[in-house]
């Protein structure tokens, strides 16, 4: 209850500071300032292509917080609001948690859209590039973000059917280490850890 009391707290500021381009406070001495307009726009725009929440209050609140917690692995605010647009929108389609797929990228990348793997894996979500043969379409950079949470998160969820909804097995299949429990252990810890929200 209270991580979403101070979700909603931080919306809110967020929100008052947007909507008010004079600072928050009447003295001038260390007081923030009111973000740039483009600041200001780029995260409107975003809430806005939005489309896989169910209302612009959720996007606030969800891409909000996330984009505070990814700050520090990714300092690019407009990186980072695409990556969790993106990361939503791909999770969502393909029936996921998008907070379990941004705990599956910190383990495999440490959102490192470049990061290829010792045996040749590529992307945040290191997916292998014998999947594009499979698919039919060698033309597919596996180092896009959109084109790697595509094939990722698709690939996750056929585990997770495949799997009857067990995430640890589902994990480990797509890590290639069914049976060892390692992985799955990562990815859950980083999920517990740093990306779980509470409903």
């Amino acid at each position: 209850m209270r991580c979403h009391f101070r979700q909603v707290s931080l919306v809110l500021m967020l929100l008052a500071v947007l909507s008010n381009p004079l600072p928050l406070f009447a003295s001038t001495s260390k007081l923030p300032q009111a973000p740039e307009p483009e600041l200001r726009a780029l995260l409107q725009r975003t809430i806005a292509e939005a489309s896989s929440f169910n209302d612009r209050f959720d996007a606030e609140v969800w891409l909000v917080d996330m984009s505070a917690r990814l700050s520090r692995f990714m300092p690019d605010t407009t990186q980072r609001l695409e990556l969790l647009r993106l990361v939503h929108s791909e999770a969502r389609k393909a029936g996921l948690q998008p907070e379990i797929i941004i705990a599956l990228i910190h383990a495999e990348s440490r959102f490192d859209r470049f990061a290829i793997s010792s045996v040749g894996a590529q992307g945040m979500m290191q997916v292998m590039p014998f999947w594009k043969a499979e698919l039919g379409r060698p033309q597919d950079n596996l180092t896009d973000n959109a084109t790697n949470l595509r094939y990722g998160c698709t690939i996750l969820s056929y585990y997770l059917k495949k799997e009857r909804g067990d995430m640890r097995r589902a994990l480990a299949r797509y890590n290639g280490s069914l049976g060892q429990d390692r992985y799955p252990t990562k990815v859950i810890g980083f999920w517990q850890d740093y990306w779980f929200v509470r409903p």
